[in-house]
């Protein structure tokens, strides 16, 4: 098979022989312009643009100065690449000089086309680093309002049925504090940069301004290991003369407290600070202010606070003005210099979690006198911006839910309650607020103690405006899909309302209930939230909470951080562990990153040592199963599936990968060893579970079908035999889904790869059994927990999303080949089944973006894809041996096309094309 030349292609792209590369995005740790960035292990990275089709890099050049003067005169003082002969363009590694912390570095970059055509520079770029050890914070100090005296410190935490063992721990309500500092500048200021860590979570302003738009900020840790702070840049925010720095800290995760609804309780202490603003004048000299024992501090409005439970806010507390320079703080004290948290200073390199949508009220009902039911329209996670006007010492509770009971008020019995905002007035004018450290999963807020403008009463105060305020991890999108079926688009829409839910600073399960990294979702719901958004940096982030969380046996507990430690399954399950070996795959698979394997590697060594440990003759036995299958109970542990199988196969899967890790660490030996493993794993599990006469695992449910097909435990022999059993068991069970959390990934998978999409289309595409279009008929607008939308599960859950995946990969066809890394050789496969007349796919990929759009009609398939440059590409067109296959109107000749069954493959280059099928 042939590269498909551009000389065919010149009617409709003129050659042009002076054509070359443009540098559209420049990236650094797969940032633009990232700030706080390590001073080691740090990446470059770039996407590219061409005019002309089958283009791409043959070389690079990097280029880095301490200042812009210096890289505009050509003085590349920190590193100069020179001339790099290479394509790589993805996560370059830095080889220059030693890097100082605290520092602003600014870069280009330009690269060489296949025809050794120089590009010209891009634009300059730069980056910040961070603050690496004790001394770069000079001597800053942990300060709070009050201190926790360390015997009533509960950390790890303890889960809420437990709770009660505690007894007096855990029941005080931690004051949340303001914290001010004023400082003077008194000459010309060339930069100012501001490092700052607030636990659980702060706000920070610079006279009055906030710098960033992050919400719950920093980003959740495990505080005994790692602890996050946040690089700002605050040059505009300060002017000369007197300035301020405000702060407010609250709980997060840091401090839950037994009060209204909890998961879990802990205190690692109370809230607390650390900062280092550092200023840099213009003559060269640099001034220095930081968290130290003459800061100022005193009780925010913020009267309650919990992650779990809530938020009160009582106006009449304010202080208006307190973050200014001008503020009168007499009244204030001096802070303690508390006990520091156990857990190491980190970067936090992850986008924060913002506020990224906003609903209007859609509905308001009065069920009951008393209360007003305002309906948003959409389940999300977020907050309620209120806008209200009443009389001085007034309150307003606030009860957002997902539900409604049979009274048509707020149903939180799945959700987690009570959980509730209280509002008290100040009085006289409009008021808007919003809650500071806490969220919710929901579309409804039940009101009381107040009553819409258009109520005519004058004794209680007016709602003038409700906002639903959408909260969520702030990365990039990274794709769209559609098609001619409105029910798949509407399928589309309520999956990608659960990724835009639980996309925290974690992968959560859960906006409400819970909030915890389940971490078994975040490997079998990871292709599907990556097509849809840059989690580089995200899951990066998981990883290291993955090695924060694993115990000195090597256990990988089943939610990381693991703020507190849960018993039997839901401590120690298999399918939920591996995660601690597949996340670091997936993303050297998905964005090239070989780094996060090294790191990594200990950490899955340690884990498959635990599992080959706890297995019996190879066989894994524990756990939770398929998680939520459906079948005759209560949805729950496996009910279907053998846990052994599940068990045993995603052990196996994680021997195997950790195998081809090793090669690509080139540690020979220890992945010889691994292979070894997996054959033995495979040996066992086909002897104790697959009946060679039937050709049927174990119980031949969905998922002991599909696990095995999809993790290489079939036997090539036996695998077409295999599939269509799989087949005759979905038909002879009326095509309905039965596969739970962790069976359905693989189904969906088995199915795509043996070429049996049709069946994913016949099970899907209906609402008459429990699954997608059952729980859309029930009013669904986010994706629910259960595969028959129970009240008394949650109805905004992430788990069971995986169609997305082959919304992408299947329908539009856009995915990459087995060899591939980082979308380097992309695959176009798409599957028109069905009655379904187009689909179109976005994705972007670390190369650039990449386009799929196919129609269909009579005899005629047509297909138009986009190429990013530095990539090629294999097109797998639907067509039979007689077909006529065009490419941009030229016909193609038998040397351009590989014809295979009822497929014709077509290799191309990078750019723009057209194909039809006749």
């Amino acid at each position: 098979m042939r590269l498909i030349r551009l000389f065919i292609l010149c009617n409709v792209f003129a050659f042009n022989s002076s054509a070359q590369l443009n540098i559209a995005t420049a990236l650094c740790e797969n940032k633009i312009n990232p700030n706080g960035i390590s001073l080691i292990n740090i990446h470059f990275g770039w996407e590219l643009t061409s005019d002309t089709n089958e283009q791409y890099q043959t070389a690079y050049q990097i280029v880095i100065s301490s200042s812009i003067t210096k890289l505009q005169s050509g003085n590349y003082n920190v590193w100069n690449s020179a001339v790099v002969k290479s394509d790589q363009s993805v996560l370059i590694s830095y080889k220059g000089k030693t890097l100082l912390a605290a520092k602003t570095y600014f870069w280009l970059v330009r690269v060489w086309d296949k025809n050794n055509k120089r590009s010209a520079w891009s634009n300059i770029q730069n980056f910040t680093t961070g603050l690496i050890s004790k001394k770069d914070w000079n001597n800053a100090k942990w300060i709070g309002y009050e201190n926790m005296d360390q015997i009533m410190r509960v950390a790890p935490g303890i889960h809420a049925p437990d709770a009660d063992s505690l007894r007096n721990k855990c029941m005080q309500r931690p004051v949340i504090p303001l914290f001010r500092k004023n400082f003077i500048v008194d000459k010309k200021i060339a930069g100012a940069l501001i490092f700052i860590s607030g636990l659980g979570q702060y706000e920070m302003s610079i006279n009055g301004i906030k710098p960033g738009k992050g919400f719950l900020t920093p980003g959740w840790t495990y505080y005994d290991k790692s602890c996050f702070y946040n690089t700002y840049n605050v040059t505009d925010l300060l002017s000369n003369g007197h300035n301020a720095i405000g702060i407010v800290a609250g709980n997060g995760f840091y401090n839950i407290n037994r009060e209204r609804y909890f998961k879990i309780v802990t205190a690692f202490g109370f809230p607390k600070l650390i900062c280092c603003l550092k200023i840099i004048y213009e003559d060269g000299s640099v001034k220095k202010i930081v968290s130290d024992a003459t800061w100022q501090t005193a009780p925010s409005p913020i009267t309650f606070t919990s992650i779990y439970g809530g938020e009160d806010v009582d106006a009449q507390l304010e202080q208006p003005g307190w973050n200014t320079s001008t503020f009168n703080a007499a009244s204030w004290k001096n802070v303690l210099l508390v006990t520091p948290p156990k857990g190491k200073l980190v970067a936090e390199n992850d986008y924060p979690v913002s506020i990224e949508d906003s609903f209007g009220v859609k509905k308001i009902t009065h069920p009951i006198p008393g209360a007003y039911l305002y309906d948003f329209g959409q389940n999300i996670s977020g907050i309620i911006r209120l806008i209200v006007q009443g009389k001085k010492g007034q309150t307003i509770k606030l009860i957002p839910a997902e539900l409604l009971n049979q009274q048509q008020l707020a149903n939180q019995s799945a959700s987690g309650e009570p959980y509730y905002f209280t509002y008290t007035l100040k009085g006289d004018h409009e008021e808007i607020w919003q809650p500071t450290f806490s969220y919710y999963g929901f579309r409804y807020v039940q009101v009381e103690g107040a009553v819409p403008e258009t109520a005519i009463t004058t004794s209680l105060p007016k709602v003038i405006e409700l906002t639903s305020l959408h909260t969520r991890n702030s990365a990039t999108s990274n794709g769209s899909f559609s098609c001619s079926d409105e029910l798949f688009n509407r399928i589309y829409a309520v999956i990608n309302w659960a990724i835009k839910s639980n996309m925290q600073s974690v992968i959560t399960d859960c906006p409400h209930r819970e909030k915890l990294s389940w971490l078994e979702q975040d490997y079998l719901m990871g292709a599907s939230i990556h097509y849809n958004f840059d989690i580089y940096n995200l899951y990066r982030k998981l990883v290291f909470d993955l090695m924060d969380a694993q115990k000195t046996n090597g256990l990988v507990p089943d939610i990381a951080p693991e703020y507190a430690v849960f018993k039997d399954g839901f401590l120690d399950s298999p399918e939920w562990g591996s995660s601690s070996v597949i996340l670091p795959w997936l993303l050297y698979t998905w964005y090239g990153d070989k780094d996060i394997l090294q790191q990594a590697y200990p950490m899955m060594k340690k884990y498959i040592a635990y599992l080959e440990k706890k297995s019996t003759t190879h066989i894994l036995s524990y756990g939770l199963g398929d998680w939520f299958d459906y079948g005759p109970n209560q949805p729950g542990e496996a009910q279907l599936t053998p846990k052994a199988v599940t068990a045993t196969s995603i052990y196996y899967y994680d021997v195997a990968l950790l195998s081809k890790i090793a090669d690509i660490l080139n540690k020979k030996n220890e992945a010889l060893r691994y292979r070894q493993l997996a054959a033995i794993i495979k040996s066992t599990f086909n002897k104790k579970f697959f009946n060679d006469t039937t050709k049927i695992y174990s119980t031949g449910s969905q998922t002991s079908m599909a696990m095995p097909l999809c993790v290489g435990l079939v036997n090539e022999k036996n695998r077409e035999t295999v599939l269509n059993n799989l087949i005759d068991s979905i038909n002879a069970g009326n095509k309905a889904l039965t596969a739970g959390d962790i069976g359905f990934h693989f189904l969906i998978k088995a199915l795509d790869d043996g070429g049996k999409s049709q069946m994913i289309f016949d099970m899907n595409n209906r609402d008459d059994v429990p699954g997608y279009g059952f729980q859309l008929k029930k009013g669904a607008t986010s994706l629910t927990e259960s595969w028959a939308a129970l009240e008394n599960v949650s109805n905004n859950h992430l788990m069971m999303g995986h169609i997305m995946e082959w919304f992408y990969s299947g329908l539009a066809g856009i995915g990459q080949e087995d060899s591939s890394v980082a979308f380097k050789k992309i695959r176009i496969r798409p599957q028109p089944v069905g009655d379904i007349l187009w689909a179109k796919g976005n994705f972007h990929s670390p190369y650039g973006w990449i386009t799929s759009e196919w129609t269909r009609e009579k005899n005629t398939f047509q297909l138009h894809v986009h190429i990013p440059v530095n990539t090629s590409a294999i097109i797998y067109l639907p067509a039979s041996i007689s077909s006529k296959i065009y490419v941009n109107k030229i016909l193609a000749g038998d040397k351009d096309v590989n014809r295979k069954n009822s497929v014709a493959l077509i290799q191309i280059g990078s750019g723009e094309y057209w194909f039809d099928v006749k």
